[in-house]
């Protein structure tokens, strides 16, 4: 596994639209970047970052940009600038050669694991499930201290929070707090080699030219295999199907352990099949251990995954903890 050089002050990062503009939330976006600034990070932005769409520009003007970032020197890590519903469109025209050239580090989530996936699966490159460029918030709550210290090389151990808000109530500007709660059968402790992203993402990859999944299980099956998975808007029942769809494609091949974030958007009312996200969970998966309500993905706080590195994770009465180890 390749990691790319971690950040320093004053390094350059460079922000791309591979899925949608930011022009529908520039003030927010605006805040982001004065957060970005205000750790010392130099930003470049390509022409497309503040269309307001959810196309941001043309899949191959998108990928030209983002191909921009990859081949600037200067440029040591490239963020998404939002998500969306459209950076899949892209994907043909990513030069994944040129990636292997330059590797550095890229980070988003939701959308962006169109982008992570393949480049870790494929590439070997690790890839970062955290932020994107448009998510970072004057208020420097703890799990953005943590993302980062980790973008900088200094690999914290994150601990679940106490507090979280939903995705509706992130959406809506309502500071709405709920406990965290982390929630398995038994204490769970698994350790092995990371990947994952949006499970939404993830089912329309299985079986594409892209899909290099089973590759990259085979090679580290010594490990073991760690999965993650942030659900947006598949309901308890679509959830169930995409795991069956994943396990008969052999994903679930070595894996000794799966992390489930919070449902951005929770819908039970479509089968009487499957009445709850953790039955979804635990019919599908059978014999495989799984922590769910994980502070990973469109709530907030959230976690920064690293895909590709080792993790530990230790979970115990509604608390847990992961780390990383970059071998």
């Amino acid at each position: 596994m390749l990691y790319p050089d971690f950040l320093k002050k004053e390094d350059y990062i460079g922000i791309c639209a591979l899925s949608a503009g930011v022009g529908k939330k520039l003030d927010d976006y605006l805040k982001a970047l004065a957060v970005l600034n205000i750790q010392n990070y130099n930003i470049v932005e390509t022409k497309s970052v503040r269309v307001n769409n959810e196309r941001a520009n043309s899949p191959i003007e998108r990928a030209n940009e983002f191909g921009q970032l990859i081949n600037d020197e200067q440029i040591k890590m490239i963020i998404m600038a939002s998500g969306g519903d459209s950076q899949i469109e892209t994907i043909p025209y990513i030069n994944y050669e040129e990636i292997k050239k330059h590797p550095k580090w890229i980070m988003g989530y939701s959308d962006p694991t169109n982008l992570l996936l393949p480049i870790t699966t494929m590439l070997d490159i690790a890839t970062i499930y955290g932020y994107n460029a448009s998510s970072y918030d004057l208020n420097f709550d703890l799990d953005q201290i943590n993302n980062f210290n980790i973008i900088e090389g200094n690999l914290i151990e994150q601990k679940s929070f106490d507090k979280y808000i939903d995705f509706i109530d992130i959406v809506n500007k309502n500071n709405k707090y709920h406990q965290v709660k982390w929630k398995a059968d038994n204490k769970i402790h698994f350790n092995g080699r990371c990947i994952g992203g949006c499970l939404d993402v993830i089912e329309k990859f299985v079986g594409n030219k892209y899909d290099y999944v089973n590759d990259f299980i085979e090679k580290y099956k010594d490990d073991g295999i760690i999965w993650y998975f942030d659900i947006f808007s598949l309901s308890a029942y679509q959830t169930y199907l995409s795991l069956l769809q994943l396990k008969n494609a052999g994903y679930f091949k070595y894996c000794k352990g799966v992390l489930f974030g919070r449902v951005a958007f929770k819908s039970t009312n479509d089968s009487k099949l499957i009445t709850s996200y953790d039955e979804a969970y635990k019919t599908a998966l059978v014999d495989i251990p799984y922590i769910y309500d994980l502070d990973i993905g469109h709530t907030k706080p959230r976690m920064t995954i690293i895909n590709g590195a080792i993790i530990d994770v230790d979970y115990e009465d509604n608390k847990g903890s992961i780390n990383f180890q970059l071998k």
